[in-house]
């Protein structure tokens, strides 16, 4: 996060706590629907989403929306997805980082699981931060309904 020319508010936002209980959201949203550890790559592009927001704004309401329709409806997610992803990245991994050694996320063979009780339900708070810890947990949901996180990131417009 050193290398990035970021605002005081966006060092406030992208601090490695709060992206920690955003993966962690991402995650939540993953167990609650597949019943089974989230992968790595679920967790850290639905934070790298939630976090932007062009791309919470335009959501969709339900999880049956189709990911190829939505993007070909939405064609600035791919944009948006193209210049921040990298740059979003590098302020999530630390937040993976630190709920992995706090304790609040383990890594069950290649996927996450969020400890039972380390973090309380989502409630209402600051307007942006409960927008973007919902929008994580409905990506957690979401992203992987489409097929392989491979296809996703492909249809996203990013690499792995």
């Amino acid at each position: 996060m050193a290398d990035l020319d970021l605002s005081r508010e966006e060092r406030a936002l992208f601090n490695p706590a709060f992206t920690a209980l955003v993966c962690v959201r991402a995650v939540q949203g993953y167990e609650k629907k597949y019943l089974s550890a989230c992968p790595i790559p679920v967790a850290v592009t639905a934070a790298v989403m939630a976090l932007q927001p062009s791309i919470r704004a335009v959501l969709p309401a339900t999880t049956r929306t189709g990911l190829m329709g939505w993007l070909d409806e939405n064609e600035a997610v791919r944009v948006a997805m193209g210049l921040n992803a990298t740059a979003l990245a590098t302020v999530v991994r630390p937040g993976l980082q630190f709920a992995l050694q706090s304790g609040v996320l383990r890594l069950q063979g290649t996927g996450l699981t969020v400890t039972p009780r380390a973090v309380t339900a989502l409630k209402d708070g600051p307007e942006q931060h409960t927008a973007i810890q919902k929008a994580a947990q409905h990506l957690g949901r979401w992203l992987p309904s489409t097929g392989s996180i491979s296809t996703v990131l492909t249809l996203l417009g990013v690499r792995a």
